[in-house]
């Protein structure tokens, strides 16, 4: 088993963070394996290296250590560029000018009960669908075709879930892909890859074989498999767990800094404690 850890250096860790690399660490460790950290940092703009130090006081104050290198997305976007540059060279990827006003301007209005949002934003109309690849400006994102793919005969991947929500086997559909996704970006204007794409190529370069995080993340699993299988990569075990809530029921966020691990060990708090606040 290799489980990972993988935070965005963009601000303190909090109670969330603490419960899913707790549970990652401790999933490894019990059946003798490894726990990896990434620094997700595909965004420059927002990514500080004083939260990044921070990322990795307060994960050995928990009592977590990690194995080998820590793998930073930034020193990676080679690796991104080149795989964009494969899926170019089939057809596949298409450069796209649509800013979100243009896409909401442009998107139908669902059908009743059809979402109009998904997991990787709002649904693409496919307004750019067509463009050539050679045409891309530097303002360009690039989005998959999903058109060039999807098909009666086509075979859709399955992934497997432990968590406690969705446990057991699930299969992505066409449907699900074209009704809640529609052409999902690959990269962005000044972004290597989009976390999306980033992650699933993360996780198969670094051997990873569970992936732990939080059931916020679930209904985006079907976008990375259908990616996975695309470019034949290994899938992953998924687990996703429940997520710690403040009292008002929402899930934390970073800007939620009353509840963040420093603060608590600041006033004394001791890792057990933060062990107890999480239900572990």
């Amino acid at each position: 088993m290799i489980t990972r850890f993988a935070p965005s250096p963009t601000g303190p860790l909090h109670l969330g963070h603490a419960y899913s690399a707790i549970l990652a660490h401790d999933m490894a460790r019990a059946q003798g394996g490894q726990f990896l950290l990434r620094i997700d940092d595909l965004d420059q703009s927002r990514a500080r290296p004083e939260w990044e130090a921070l990322i990795y006081e307060d994960l050995r104050w928990l009592g977590l250590d990690w194995d080998g290198p820590v793998r930073r997305q930034s020193e990676h976007f080679d690796a991104y560029t080149r795989t964009l540059e494969t899926l170019a060279q089939h057809g596949a990827v298409y450069p796209c000018h649509c800013s979100r006003a243009d896409i909401t301007a442009a998107a139908n209005a669902p059908q009743e009960g059809v979402p109009d949002f998904g997991p990787d934003g709002r649904i693409y109309p496919g307004t750019c669908r067509g463009r050539n690849y050679a045409d891309r400006a530097d303002t360009d994102a690039l989005r998959y075709d999903l058109s060039k793919t999807l098909g009666p005969a086509s075979r859709m991947p399955t992934f497997e879930e432990t968590g406690p929500s969705h446990a057991g086997l699930h299969r992505v559909t066409a449907e699900y892909l074209l009704t809640r996704v529609g052409d999902p970006i690959l990269a962005r204007p000044n972004f290597a890859a989009s976390y999306h794409f980033a992650v699933i190529l993360d996780d198969s370069c670094s051997g990873v074989t569970h992936v732990i995080r939080g059931e916020d993340l679930f209904e985006a699993t079907y976008l990375q498999r259908f990616l996975q299988s695309e470019l034949g990569l290994p899938p992953p075990i998924y687990h996703h767990h429940r997520l710690i809530r403040d009292e008002d029921g929402k899930r934390l966020a970073k800007r939620d800094d009353a509840r963040a691990i420093a603060k608590f060990r600041a006033e004394g708090a001791s890792p057990q404690d933060i062990r107890h606040m999480v239900g572990l």
